[in-house]
Order: structure tokens, then C-alpha cells, then sequence
């Protein structure tokens, strides 16, 4: 039987079991208990927080992590500034990055949501507003989502994955995981 792990990765956490890299040795997934035998359905960066899947099924992995099954993965961003909706039309008509044109993405101005406090803390410049946007891709390059808000003037502070698919993070703290 498939084994289906949903996580909530905190920020400063690799998406991985091991570090190879690093002469100082970082926080890994190995340090939250998760059961043995599961891999990470695609990742997230180290400085990204939320939902990262996890799974032993291969072919399951593969199709939730490749672009050509464009499965959704929405991202709730805190970004530098106060973009309107009309300011995240490129990002709906697909932008032109350094490695080619995304897809088209869906992007729109929200609230700011109830979120946990991240450790550390987003640096706060008192002369400049800060605002959440949400976006939904159905590709995941590497850091895709920060470089698309700052190819439109909006650098981002935080960034949290809040769903995989028909996945979401509802009811996990940071560091927290459960079977699906």
C-alpha cells in the first residue's frame, strides 16, 4: 500500500534526508520522525516554508512532481511593496524568466493570512509596505515563484507552499506531519 506523508516544512529546513554539501551540518527532514522509505515529491527551497509531500511510490513521486502533469501547487507570498491585481497580469499571461517563458500562473492580491510566526522574522522596513499574494503554478522550477515576484518589482519576504494538488497544509504547525 502507497504511504502518503503531507509536511509542513519549516523555513531553514533542507528537502532532504541527508546533507552532503554542507561542512556544518544542516536541518534535514531526517529530524522529524517521518516514517522511513518516503521521498520527497519535489522540493522546496531552504528559505521556503510549508507543504511538501512525501511518498515510498515512485510513479506516484514523479507524477507529482513533474511539469507535464501540471499539477497545481499554490503559494501564499508576502511580497516587498503593494502590487493591485492589474500588476500580476504578466504573471497570469505567463512571464519571460532567465531560463525561458513560464507558464501562465494564477496570481491574485489577498489578505494576509493566519499563519504561524517564522523564525526569524521577515525583516520589516518601516518606509515600505509589504502585501500577500497567491499563486498557483502548475510547474515548479528552481525558486520560480521569488523570481517571477521580483521580475515584476516585488521581491518576496516570505514564502509559504500552501497546497499540492488536493493536498493542503490545513491543521499542520511547522515541523508536523500526517498521512494522507
Amino acid at each position: 500500500m502507497t504511504r502518503l506523508i503531507l509536511f509542513n516544512k519549516p523555513m531553514g529546513v533542507l528537502s532532504q534526508f541527508t546533507d552532503q554539501r554542507s561542512p556544518t551540518e544542516r536541518p534535514t527532514l531526517s529530524g522529524f520522525g517521518l516514517p522511513e522509505g518516503v521521498y520527497a515529491a519535489g522540493r522546496l527551497d531552504r528559505d521556503s516554508e510549508g507543504l511538501l509531500v512525501l511518498t515510498d511510490n515512485g510513479k506516484l513521486q514523479a507524477r507529482i512532481a513533474s511539469p507535464k502533469t501540471r499539477t497545481e501547487k499554490t503559494y501564499l507570498v508576502q511580497v516587498e511593496g503593494a502590487p493591485e491585481e492589474a500588476d500580476l497580469e504578466p504573471m497570469r499571461a505567463g512571464l519571460t524568466l532567465k531560463d525561458g517563458p513560464t507558464r501562465p500562473a494564477k496570481a491574485r492580491v489577498i489578505g494576509a493570512p493566519d499563519l504561524w510566526e517564522r523564525d526569524p522574522p521577515i525583516r520589516v522596513r518601516k518606509n515600505v509596505p509589504d502585501a500577500w499574494i497567491e499563486v498557483t503554478l502548475t510547474e515548479g522550477r528552481n525558486r520560480q515563484v521569488r523570481r517571477m515576484c521580483a521580475a515584476l518589482g516585488y521581491p518576496c519576504l516570505r514564502l509559504v507552499r500552501w497546497r499540492v494538488g488536493r493536498w493542503t497544509l490545513d491543521g499542520l504547525a511547522p515541523g508536523e506531519w500526517r498521512e494522507a
